[in-house]
């Protein structure tokens, strides 16, 4: 049986999405526009690589990444966001970030925080490993709405202090899932001060940080080292699921400070899968290599500019900064999403299953989320349906 402290956790988005939808006939040919799995191609030198070091599956893997993709990875952040690392105390290879956004909590969340129950906040709507993961360590997690008002990042300085006082563990997601909104370097500066104000660790996912459309996204291990903030502040979290349209390779990593990963690689040790070595070989290549992380780009870049003409009059349509979702506004998105299915083919996301109800709302009911992954043409002829259904 689960713990009893599962039962206050959501259904997964997917399996209500499919009780909502299959009971239904398709209204016409099928434009899955639900799950951001990318549809671009990935970079021709992988294939090659994998082959290449085919051997190296018969032997195991190191379980915090071979030294090759840790220097990899310590040499692209260098490069991304001018921050020097040691790869081998400050970098952790995940097998997918999903493993490293969960684990993180089991690592570095006490079991009380001043005295009381721990505090995990997590934006409202958020990626739902954020709540097991809270959960799972027996945190109360607190669902911070993330609006149109608060230019779609949740404002926890809005919290009260002695709420505050209890957060051992904060995540944010930047460029945020489903909005595409943008955390500001200010946003991130108010944020880590905050942390530092009230002891507790900024855990960042930024795993679409290479898919914006104007200027890079800054990154929160960025803008602590600025600030001169303690090392052991923030985590960041990436992969090249987004960037390099590779999300079977299970590739991604963590870094933060020497401590952190330390108590992270601890736990990995009984608890990680490592990628397997050819694996890696192709991730320190992928992570090696921009040519075809700005091609991807520009091919987003266009899809962006042909959703912002469709939807160009469409009342309060705010086009993404970054990410590869449109956050639409309807009127109900369980009834958008299955008026859609069933009148012209095309599968999106209802918000609220991507939301939690707070205090009887629930911040995302009254929005679908679209990804924009598949082919361009699919994609076009699928928005098109999508404003003729519900907009016109």
């Amino acid at each position: 049986m689960y713990p009893e402290r599962f039962t206050d956790l959501p259904d997964y988005a997917f399996p209500r999405l499919r009780a909502l939808l299959d009971v239904h006939e398709a209204g016409g040919p099928t434009v899955p526009m639900t799950i951001g799995e990318p549809q671009h191609k990935f970079p021709s030198f992988i294939s090659d690589i994998i082959a290449q070091h085919a051997a190296g599956f018969n032997k195991y893997p190191p379980n915090d990444g071979a030294p090759e993709l840790l220097a990899a990875i310590a040499a692209w952040v260098e490069r991304r966001y001018a921050v020097k690392l040691d790869a081998g105390t400050q970098v952790l290879a995940l097998n997918g970030t999903r493993e490293g956004l969960y684990n993180v909590a089991m690592a570095l969340c006490p079991e009380t925080k001043n005295g009381h129950c721990p505090v995990v906040l997590t934006p409202n709507p958020f990626y739902q490993v954020y709540a097991v993961a809270a959960l799972s360590v027996g945190a109360e997690p607190v669902y911070v709405a993330a609006t149109a008002e608060t230019g779609f990042m949740p404002d926890y300085a809005s919290l009260p202090a002695d709420v505050l006082d209890r957060v051992a563990l904060c995540y944010i997601c930047s460029p945020s899932n489903p909005q595409g909104a943008v955390a500001s370097e200010s946003y991130l500066r108010e944020l880590i001060s905050l942390a530092e104000k009230h002891d507790f660790k900024v855990l960042a996912d930024e795993c679409y940080s290479e898919i914006y459309r104007n200027a890079p996204p800054k990154g929160a291990m960025e803008v602590a080292a600025a600030m001169g903030a303690d090392p052991e502040r923030v985590l960041a979290f990436h992969s090249l699921s987004k960037r390099s349209n590779l999300p079977g390779l299970r590739s991604g990593f963590v870094m933060g400070g020497i401590q952190s990963i330390a108590r992270l690689k601890q736990l990995r040790n009984y608890a990680g899968a490592p990628l397997p070595l050819p694996l890696q070989h192709a991730a320190a290549a992928a992570w090696s290599d921009e040519t075809h992380v700005i091609e991807n780009r520009a091919m987003y870049a266009e899809k962006f500019e042909i959703a912002d003409s469709i939807f160009a009059d469409v009342p309060d349509y705010i086009s993404p900064e970054a990410g590869f979702f449109l956050w639409l506004p309807v009127a109900d998105g369980e009834d958008a999403a299955l008026k859609l299915w069933t009148k012209t083919g095309v599968r999106v996301l209802p918000g609220a299953y991507l939301s939690r109800d707070v205090d009887g709302h629930n911040p995302g009911k009254t929005y679908i989320r679209v990804a924009m992954v598949a082919p361009k043409e699919d994609m076009q002829r699928g928005l098109i349906a999508l404003r003729d259904c519900i907009y016109t």
